[in-house]
């Protein structure tokens, strides 16, 4: 079983940008898939992006393509989320997730939730 640690969250006004972490441990992520989903107050979770460990193969939602960008960093084990030219409506519990499928249709290994709150 994966476990995963969000960190990284923060109030940031519009436009900013922030960095999420997402450490794995319990296994290497060789053959996984990372990906982040986000939560809105009233909304359901969401996809936002993944990465398929192996080959660094990405895909993003697309209200985040552009803006987004998830990396790795195969020697700590730990994936990140770059946000650049947040919105007010990327407010959201963001969730690091993991799984041994691609696309990450159902992960098998969910973080806590890191909040990020974007103020105008």
């Amino acid at each position: 079983q994966v476990q995963l640690v969000e960190s990284g969250g923060d109030l940031v006004q519009a436009g900013g940008s922030l960095r999420l972490s997402c450490l794995a441990s319990g296994r290497t992520m060789r053959g996984y898939t990372m990906g982040w989903f986000r939560q809105a107050p009233g909304k359901e979770r969401e996809f936002v992006a993944a990465l398929w460990w192996t080959t660094g193969t990405t895909s993003y939602a697309d209200s985040v393509k552009g803006r987004f960008t998830i990396s790795r960093d195969s020697g700590k084990n730990t994936a990140y989320l770059q946000m650049s030219s947040l919105k007010v409506e990327d407010t959201a519990v963001y969730y690091c997730a993991a799984g041994p499928t691609w696309p990450l249709n159902t992960p098998r290994s969910w973080g806590q939730g890191t909040q990020v709150t974007v103020s105008l």
